[in-house]
């Protein structure tokens, strides 16, 4: 009589589950925020009741105890995806650290073209002039500094780069 009592109340469970399946798909949906996850903890769900066998007969509300049992395998199921996903790497940083950051065979033919330009303005300019801009442009050096080596004053320092710069925008504008 004990075993029929049993198979009775691992019936009413199962039933209970099975008439309340949409509900519980849509609150573990809410829940979750995912309807796989939804899915998945309503399958851990049947198998966790299924497996309970005569523990069944002490619940005294089913509905209940299966909301209880359902979330907290949701619970468990989205801290598991929260820690997967952060140690997942995306498909965008997969690809950019495999992404090639050479240029590409036009970027380069442009700038050789470019610097063939500005070499070309930069051998038509006066001596000082030239020594100036390079001086300041390559090598960073401060107006007083340039001033020092050319054995010019600031102003002039000054009015050498002005020179230079207006002879290569000059120079660039007049290109084909």
């Amino acid at each position: 009589m004990d075993t029929a009592a049993t198979t009775q109340s691992d019936d009413d469970l199962m039933s209970v589950y099975l008439r309340h399946w949409k509900a519980l798909c849509a609150h573990l949906r809410k829940r979750t925020g995912s309807q796989e996850l939804a899915e998945d903890a309503l399958q851990e769900t049947w198998l966790r009741l299924a497996g309970m066998k005569g523990d069944a007969a002490a619940i005294h509300d089913h509905h209940a105890f299966i909301l209880r049992v359902a979330g907290n395998i949701a619970i468990d199921l989205v801290r598991r995806e929260r820690r997967h996903t952060a140690h997942c790497v995306s498909d965008e940083t997969l690809l950019a650290a495999v992404a090639d950051n050479m240029p590409s065979p036009e970027v380069c033919v442009i700038d050789r073209d470019q610097l063939r330009l500005l070499a070309l303005a930069l051998a038509r300019l006066p001596a000082k002039p030239r020594a100036a801009l390079l001086l300041s442009r390559c090598d960073g050096l401060s107006h007083r500094e340039i001033g020092a080596r050319l054995k010019v004053s600031e102003s002039m320092v000054a009015k050498y780069l002005g020179q230079a710069l207006r002879h290569c925008r000059d120079h660039y504008r007049h290109q084909p």
